[in-house]
């Protein structure tokens, strides 16, 4: 979409969901929406409770999508108290929104290019590195469909002008104007003086972060490359970390930060990512673990394991389980330090820590594996099978 004008190709046909908080930038697109896509809209509204204000927000937001004729869903959140309110609340909206999204659907939110330009500062400011001065993509996969952000080509003047032409009413958050929050400082404060001296400024920024953007696929067409040259991700979705020691340190970097890009975990920080490095050269026998918030990287045996400490690890049907739970006196135990079992056609025990190895469990799983008893005697193990003695 390059103004209010024309008919963004992108949308034609395409199933419409607003992410609609009231503001001027949203009405607008709004407004522009109905009038492009009325058949194929929805719209939502995410009440954070962050304002005494917040239920006449929802109610503007319902009325005026009722006088449209556009269906209007309501999602509630609520936040706890953080150091970083403008971040979390982000993180759980787009999760909302993401839920609410069914197949196919198109979220479109309101972003422009003035946001744009400040969300690259922000990002600059905190010392980002080519995928965060990328800043917003246009289009991303999100849920079960896709974010879209039609404005970002459009300046905030341009909004401004199109919400006065058309007599358009909307409310005014009391936050905006508070400066304790980063990206209004930089609104407020900072983007005017610079505009003082740069003109058009958000051009130029926007522009920076379309560089920047093409630098990233640059970056993960790379890494993509270097993944299949050396055949670095296994069938399980681990790194190998010989393959990957191939490489120089700043494309083996390349490769592990596109790895985590896949997977979805935060980026590291370069002193979390130096930790990932050292731990790649650890010795072979030791299982090195970094983590840094929810997530954690451990090596064993030659692979790098990715982990969401957040997710519970799925358990899998167990056809052992299955077998026996319906027999009397069966139970579930978990291994003891030292246990010994015999497996079918052996003929002596061996320790079960052994075959756990040999079996290429990593450590940090084995507590977990269920045993499965009848009258006391251990007939079977997840992962490892049936047994012939227990010991």
């Amino acid at each position: 979409m390059e103004n209010f004008k024309t008919k963004d190709s992108f949308l034609t046909d395409k199933k419409i969901v607003l992410a609609l908080s009231g503001g001027i930038d949203s009405v607008a697109l709004l407004h522009y929406l109905h009038a492009q896509h009325a058949n194929n809209l929805r719209a939502v509204h995410c009440n954070h409770h962050l304002s005494k204000h917040c239920t006449e927000w929802d109610k503007f937001c319902s009325t005026l999508c009722q006088s449209l004729k556009i269906h209007y869903t309501n999602i509630d959140l609520y936040l706890e108290k953080s150091s970083n309110i403008e971040e979390n609340a982000r993180k759980k909206r787009y999760n909302l929104l993401s839920s609410d999204l069914k197949d196919g659907e198109v979220l479109c939110t309101a972003h422009h290019k003035n946001d744009q330009a400040e969300t690259l500062l922000l990002q600059l400011f905190r010392g980002s590195g080519v995928a965060g001065l990328a800043s917003m993509p246009s289009v991303k996969t999100l849920g079960k469909g896709v974010h879209y952000r039609p404005m970002l080509n459009i300046e905030k003047t341009e909004i401004i002008e199109y919400a006065k032409n058309n007599h358009l009413s909307w409310i005014e958050d009391d936050s905006n104007t508070d400066t304790s929050f980063r990206r209004n400082f930089l609104r407020l404060d900072i983007i005017p003086k610079l505009e003082s001296v740069y003109k058009n400024l958000a051009d130029a920024l926007a522009r920076s972060a379309k560089h920047q953007s093409e630098a990233l696929r640059l970056t993960q067409d790379l890494a993509k490359t270097d993944i299949k040259t050396h055949q670095i991700i296994s069938n399980n979705n681990r790194l190998n970390v010989e393959c990957l020691m191939q490489l120089k340190p700043y494309r083996t970097t390349n490769v592990i930060r596109y790895h985590l890009n896949t997977l979805k975990f935060l980026s590291p920080s370069d002193r979390v990512m130096q930790q990932i490095l050292d731990l790649l050269s650890a010795k072979r026998d030791a299982n090195p673990m970094v983590s840094w918030g929810d997530f954690e990287m451990r090596r064993y045996q030659n692979e790098l394991y990715f982990m969401n400490t957040q997710i519970k690890i799925r358990a899998d049907f167990c056809p052992y389980h299955a077998e026996f739970q319906d027999i009397d006196n069966f139970s579930i135990r978990y291994r003891d330090e030292g246990q010994r079992i015999k497996l079918p056609g052996k003929t002596h025990s061996q320790s079960l820590k052994k075959t756990l190895q040999e079996a290429g469990i990593p450590p940090w799983e084995r507590n977990t594996l269920k045993m499965y008893y009848i009258n006391d005697e251990l007939c079977a193990m997840e992962r490892i099978g049936y047994m012939a003695h227990a010991e």
